[in-house]
């Protein structure tokens, strides 16, 4: 599930969600993807504009989070010539560009306030008015939105507009995370081994045993995304005709991300958590010998395994 491939899944909660998207995409209904970093919201997306009537036109994506904010507004309604420094000609925006068909805004909730209110005005108006024009132009396309943060949260921390929210949550959609789905796990990994291995010209045939093992038993704090970085990594690393576990930089001891734990680590926490993980594997889980070897006191190791969301 990434990219524009057609979503992979075997899983009962996925083919739940696939259930639902099949009975509401032929709608116009405005439709909130929900669900981790990494979940494969985009492909939902393009699976629901692929089963919509719009199929025949373009779906139209934008990273509301990668949009620097003084842009924003003229990316998404057009901006007319000379409306600020720049604005060399006239400019269709993304709502224009998605006539007829679907607008993906990916991270709603990192769109700033003002532009939220603005969004909201075209939505419940069905008119378009590009930054610096005196026309309004009637637009036709379907918003699909999506957010890795909880919208009750967003709401509470001022990310979102409430009412906002509740215009594009007619129908809201979530998406569980990787470790709540183990079933998926293996028919992506397959997926991704196939799709990589073509592309390095390589002929592998599978995952061994302990490879698969691996890859089950990890809890995947960066959701469909990790697997795939670390299938990718794998095809190009591995010397066997199968991915075997040795070929996997994943540990097979399981990340439990404590209730509002953070599991997207910077480069150097990873190194450490690693490292941590690596030790305890060594020690066979012995925490004072884990202590020892990497010259940290007890309670220091015990601090970092629980902020590091280590299960041993």
């Amino acid at each position: 599930m990434s990219g524009s491939s057609a979503p992979v899944f075997q899983s009962p909660q996925m083919q739940q969600v696939v259930r639902t998207l099949e009975r509401i995409a032929p709608s116009d209904v405005t439709i909130l993807i929900t669900g981790e970093s990494g979940t494969g919201k985009e492909v939902i997306a393009d699976l629901i504009h692929s089963l919509s009537p719009r199929s025949k036109n373009k779906i139209i994506k934008v990273n509301c989070a990668a949009l620097p904010r003084e842009l924003i507004e003229s990316e998404l309604f057009g901006s007319v010539k000379g409306a600020f420094t720049g604005a060399i000609s006239d400019r269709d925006g993304l709502f224009r560009q998605a006539e007829g068909g679907t607008l993906f805004l990916d991270e709603i909730s990192e769109m700033p306030i003002d532009t939220q209110s603005k969004l909201l005005r075209v939505l419940q108006d069905q008119k378009v008015r590009p930054v610096g024009g005196k026309t309004d132009y009637q637009t036709n396309c379907r918003i699909i939105a999506a957010t890795n943060r909880k919208p009750e949260d967003a709401i509470k921390d001022g990310k979102l507009r409430e009412d906002l929210f509740y215009r594009i949550s007619a129908i809201s959609v979530y998406l569980p995370p990787l470790r709540e789905r183990r079933d998926d796990i293996m028919p992506l990994a397959n997926a991704f081994l196939k799709r990589f291995a073509a592309q390095a010209n390589r002929t592998l045939r599978s995952f061994t045993l302990a490879g698969a093992e691996r890859l089950t038993g990890f809890d995947w704090p960066g959701n469909i995304r990790q697997l795939q970085n670390e299938i990718q990594r794998a095809v190009l690393l591995c010397e066997g005709p199968d991915v075997d576990a040795s070929d996997l930089s994943v540990s097979e001891i399981r990340m439990v991300p404590s209730e509002g734990h953070d599991t997207s680590f910077t480069l150097l926490e990873g190194v450490e958590r690693n490292a941590i993980i690596q030790m305890l594997r060594e020690t066979g889980g012995n925490k004072l010998e884990t202590a020892k070897k990497l010259g940290i006191g007890r309670q220091t190791l015990y601090n970092k395994i629980k902020a590091y969301g280590i299960e041993t």
